[in-house]
C-alpha cells in the first residue's frame, strides 16, 4: 500500500490542478479570506487554462530548441574533429547562466520586440547548460567495451552515434532536459513583464493590486506543474535507463 502512496498523491495533485484551471470558481471560498475590500479572489483578467497552456507551450518550444543545440554541440565536441571547440562551446552555453533572466529580456526586447520572443530567447539560453553538460558527460563516459564491439562490427561513425552512443546516453541527457524544464517553468513567469502570455501575468496582477489570492494561485499552478513534469520526466528517464540495462537510480 505504501508503494502506491506517492502515485496516488501525484494523481491527486494532477486532478486538483486540472479542476482548478478549468473551474477556478469552485475554489473561490478558499481564496476569499485572502482578499480585502471586495477584491476578486479568482483571477478575472483572463483564462487560467489558456495562460497555463501558453506557459507550457513557451517552455516546450524553448526546451526543444535548447535540446537540439545543446546535444548537437555535445556531439560536435566529442568527435575528434571538434575537440578544439569544447572551450568555445562551454562559453556559449554558460551565457544564459552568466546574465540574469531580467537582463536577457531587457537586451532582447529592443531586438525582437515585446511578447513571447524575448521570453523564448531567455529560456533557450537558460536551458542550454544542464542539457549540454549532461550530454557531454554521457557521451564521454560510454563503456569502452561496447564502443569497441561497435567498431568491430564494422559500424561507421554515424551508425555508432545513432545506434549506440545516443541510445546509451539517453537517460543522462533526459536528466539534463528535466533540470532545464524545471528551470524554464519558473523563469517563464518573468516573461509577463514584457507582455508574454504566461502564468506570471497572474502573479504580477496580484502584486500590483496587492491581492495575495492572485499571487497564491499563480504560484501554486507553476509549482504543481513543476512537480508533475519533474516526476513525469524522471519516470521516463528511469524507463530509458532500464531499457539500456543501466538500472534505476
Amino acid at each position: 500500500m505504501k508503494a502506491w502512496l506517492p502515485a496516488l498523491l501525484r494523481l491527486a495533485v494532477l486532478l486538483l490542478l486540472v479542476v482548478f484551471i478549468t473551474s477556478p470558481s469552485w475554489f473561490e471560498p478558499l481564496l476569499k479570506p485572502l482578499t480585502e475590500n471586495g477584491a476578486p479572489a479568482i483571477y478575472n483578467q483572463g483564462s487560467l487554462l489558456t495562460l497555463t497552456l501558453q506557459h507550457l507551450r513557451t517552455v516546450l518550444v524553448a526546451t526543444v530548441a535548447a535540446t537540439i543545440v545543446a546535444v548537437a554541440l555535445a556531439i560536435l565536441v566529442t568527435r575528434p574533429a571538434g575537440v578544439e571547440f569544447l572551450p568555445l562551446s562551454r562559453s556559449l552555453v554558460n551565457i544564459g547562466q552568466t546574465f540574469p533572466p531580467v537582463a536577457v529580456l531587457a537586451l532582447a526586447v529592443p531586438a525582437v520586440g515585446f511578447g513571447e520572443k524575448p521570453t523564448l530567447i531567455a529560456l533557450f539560453l537558460y536551458g542550454l547548460l544542464p542539457i549540454f553538460e549532461n550530454a557531454l558527460t554521457a557521451l564521454t563516459t560510454l563503456p569502452g567495451n561496447v564502443m569497441e564491439a561497435a567498431r568491430g562490427a564494422g559500424m561507421t561513425g554515424w551508425q555508432r552515434l545513432m545506434k549506440v552512443e545516443l541510445p546509451l546516453s539517453a537517460p543522462v541527457i533526459l536528466g539534463g532536459i528535466r533540470l532545464s524544464v524545471v528551470i524554464s517553468l519558473a523563469t517563464a513567469t518573468i516573461g509577463s513583464t514584457v507582455a508574454a502570455k504566461t502564468l506570471g501575468e497572474v502573479i504580477i496582477a496580484g502584486l500590483i493590486s496587492n491581492n495575495p489570492a492572485f499571487v497564491l494561485q499563480g504560484g501554486l499552478i507553476v509549482a504543481a506543474l513543476a512537480v508533475l513534469i519533474y516526476d513525469g520526466l524522471s519516470a521516463i528517464e528511469r524507463f530509458a535507463a532500464r531499457r539500456m540495462g543501466q538500472g534505476a537510480e
